[in-house]
C-alpha cells in the first residue's frame, strides 16, 4: 500500500498534523527575522565628515559650519564623504558659489559624524562601513548568505543520512549559539564570521521545516500546508519591523530575534519524526509507533487496534515504492536520470531567480517616501493577501503556471519603477508593494512546488541543492546595490531581468497539482 493511502487511515489531517504544524511554524516566524536582519543591522543613517576643531566656529550655526567645511551635491545636500581641507569662509555670503577648484576637495581624514535619530548605533556607525568601506557593509549580508548557501548542502545530505528531526535540533541550538556570539563581536571580522555560522545553522531550519511539515499530511491538505508555513514567514517578516522598532541598537536586536530559537528548542520535543523517511530507511518498528500515536490522537483507534506491527512491516515491505529505499543517495543522484536531470537544472534555476528578485527587493527600503521601519512592515503584510491568491491560483491554474508568472510579473514591477519618475513617490510605492507580493507568491510557490517534483528518497538532497542554489542568489543580490556607482538603474535592470528570465524557465518545469508524492526514482522517470 502507498503511504498516502496510510495517511488517509490514520487521519490526513488532524488534531496530529495541527499539532505539528503549529509547532513548526515557531521556526519559521523566525527565520525571515534573521533572514532580513540586514535591513536594520547595517541601515547607514545620514552622514558627514568629522570637522577637526569644531570650537573654532562657536559663532556660527551648525548648518553654516556645515556650509564652509562640507562641499555640497547638485541637489544642494551635503556630500557624505568629501570635505574641505580648509574651511571656506567665502560660501556664508553665496552659497552657490561652489569651488571650482577640485584639488581643495578631500576624502574624510577624522571619521564620520552620524545621525542618531533613528539608530542608536549600528554596525555602519560602529565600524564606520561607510563610503570607501561600503562594500564591506553590503558584504555582510553575502557572508550571511554564503553560511546559508554552505548549510543547505550538509543541512540536506545530513536530514535525508540522520533524519529530519534530529537535524532540526541541531540547527536550533546552533543558531542561539552563533546568534548570541554575533550580538557579542567585537570586530567586524567577528561580526562576519558569527554571522556566516548563523546562516549556516538557520539553512537546517529553512530546508527541513517545511518538508517535514508536509511529509505527515494527506495530498489534499498539501498547498494548505505549505500556504500555512509560508504566512507565519511573513508574520516573522512584520515581526521584525516592530523588533527593529522597539530596538535600536544592533547588539540587543540581535539578541532580539535570536532568542525565540530557545522555544523553539523545547516544543520540537513534541514533534515526530517523518515516518516517510522512517520506512524509506527501514525503521519500520519507530515508523509504527509514530503512526499508533497519530491514529490515536486523530480518534482512529480502529487502526490502532487492528493494526499490529508484523501487519503492517508485511504490507509495507510489499510495497513497491518501498523496495530497496534505505540505500544512500547523494546529490549526484538527482542528475543521473533524464527527467530528474531536467527537474534539477530547471528548478535549480528557478530558485536562483526567486531569491535573487525576492532579497533584491526585500533589502530596498528606501526611496517609496515611507520610513524604512513602516516599509519592512508593509511590505511584510502584503505577503499574506499574495499567499491567499496563491493557494487559489495554484490548486486551479496549477503550479507550473503560478510559478512561471509571479516570477515574470515581479521582474515587470521592477522594471517599472525604473522609468517612473522618483518624484512620483506615491506611484512607485504602490507598483513596488505589488512587486513585493508578486514576489512572495513566487517563493511561495516554489517552496510547494520543489518538494512535490523530488521523491522522497531524494527530497532532502532536492532541497538542499535547490536551496543552494537559492542561497546563492541571496548572496549576491545585497552585492548588486554596488552596481549604482557604474550606473544608477543597473541594480534594478538585473533583478529585473533575472526574475523574467527564470520565470521563462519555469514553463519547462512538470505539472504536480493532483499528483502524488512521488516516493523512488521511478516514480519520477
Amino acid at each position: 500500500m502507498k503511504f498516502e493511502d496510510l495517511l488517509l487511515e490514520i487521519g490526513g489531517f488532524g488534531r496530529f498534523q495541527i499539532l505539528i504544524l503549529a509547532i513548526l511554524c515557531l521556526p519559521r516566524i523566525n527565520l525571515p527575522m534573521h533572514f532580513l536582519l540586514h535591513n536594520f543591522l547595517a541601515a547607514t543613517p545620514s552622514h558627514h565628515c568629522a570637522i577637526p576643531h569644531q570650537e573654532a566656529f562657536v559663532n556660527l550655526t551648525m548648518e553654516e559650519v556645515l556650509l564652509i567645511n562640507i562641499p555640497q551635491k547638485p541637489d544642494g545636500t551635503f556630500s557624505s564623504c568629501e570635505m574641505f581641507s580648509q574651511p571656506q569662509f567665502h560660501l556664508l555670503l553665496n552659497s552657490s558659489l561652489q569651488p571650482e577648484n577640485k584639488s581643495i576637495i578631500q576624502h574624510c581624514q577624522h571619521g564620520w559624524v552620524y545621525d542618531h535619530s533613528q539608530f542608536t548605533s549600528t554596525i555602519s556607525t560602529q565600524w564606520d562601513l561607510v563610503c570607501e568601506q561600503r562594500g564591506l557593509n553590503q558584504a555582510t549580508a553575502t557572508f550571511f548568505f554564503i553560511g546559508v548557501t554552505m548549510g543547505a548542502m550538509v543541512f540536506g545530505y545530513l536530514s535525508d543520512r540522520f533524519g529530519r528531526k534530529t537535524m532540526l535540533q541541531l540547527s536550533l541550538v546552533c543558531s542561539v549559539v552563533f546568534g548570541m556570539l554575533s550580538a557579542a563581536s567585537v570586530s567586524y571580522t567577528m561580526l562576519a564570521i558569527t554571522r556566516t555560522l548563523t546562516g549556516v545553522a538557520l539553512s537546517g531550519l529553512s530546508l527541513i521545516v517545511l518538508p517535514l511539515g508536509m511529509e505527515w499530511v494527506d495530498v489534499q491538505h498539501r498547498t494548505f500546508t505549505g500556504i500555512l508555513s509560508s504566512i507565519f514567514w511573513s508574520v516573522g517578516n512584520m515581526l521584525l519591523a516592530l523588533a527593529a522598532y522597539l530596538v535600536r541598537e544592533w547588539h540587543w536586536l540581535l539578541v532580539a530575534v535570536t532568542g525565540p530559537c530557545l522555544l523553539s528548542i523545547v516544543c520540537l520535543w513534541w514533534v515526530p519524526e517523518s515516518a516517510r523517511w522512517l520506512i524509506a530507511k527501514g525503521k519500520v518498528k519507530q515508523a509504527h509507533r509514530h503512526l499508533l500515536r497519530c491514529a490515536r490522537m486523530n480518534g482512529r483507534k480502529d487502526f490502532a487496534e487492528d493494526m499490529p506491527l508484523t501487519m503492517y512491516a508485511q504490507r509495507m515491505v510489499l510495497g513497491r515504492e518501498y523496495k530497496n529505499t534505505g540505500g544512500n543517495y547523494s546529490y549526484i543522484s538527482l542528475f543521473r536520470t533524464p527527467v530528474l536531470r531536467k527537474i534539477s537544472l530547471c528548478s535549480g534555476v528557478v530558485w536562483f531567480g526567486v531569491a535573487f528578485s525576492y532579497y533584491g527587493m526585500s533589502m530596498n527600503l528606501t526611496g517609496f517616501g515611507l520610513s524604512i521601519y513602516l516599509s519592512q512592515f508593509v511590505f511584510g503584510i502584503i505577503e499574506i493577501p499574495a499567499k491567499m491568491v496563491i493557494y487559489v491560483l495554484v490548486n486551479r491554474v496549477g503550479r507550473r503556471q503560478s510559478q512561471a508568472w509571479t516570477l515574470i510579473l515581479t521582474g515587470l514591477c521592477i522594471g517599472a519603477n525604473i522609468v517612473i519618475p522618483k518624484s512620483f513617490s506615491s506611484l512607485r510605492s504602490v507598483v513596488a508593494v505589488m512587486g513585493k507580493g508578486f514576489s512572495e507568491a513566487a517563493f511561495t510557490t516554489v517552496f510547494l512546488y520543489t518538494s512535490e517534483l523530488y521523491p522522497t528518497i531524494l527530497r532532502q538532497n532536492g532541497m538542499g541543492y535547490t536551496s543552494f542554489m537559492a542561497r546563492l542568489g541571496g548572496a549576491l543580490a545585497p552585492l548588486v546595490f554596488l552596481l549604482d556607482e557604474v550606473w544608477r538603474s543597473l541594480p534594478e535592470v538585473t533583478y529585473c531581468g533575472v526574475a523574467v528570465c527564470s520565470g521563462a524557465v519555469a514553463f519547462l518545469l512538470p505539472e504536480t497539482l493532483n499528483v502524488r508524492l512521488p516516493e523512488g526514482i521511478e516514480d519520477i522517470e
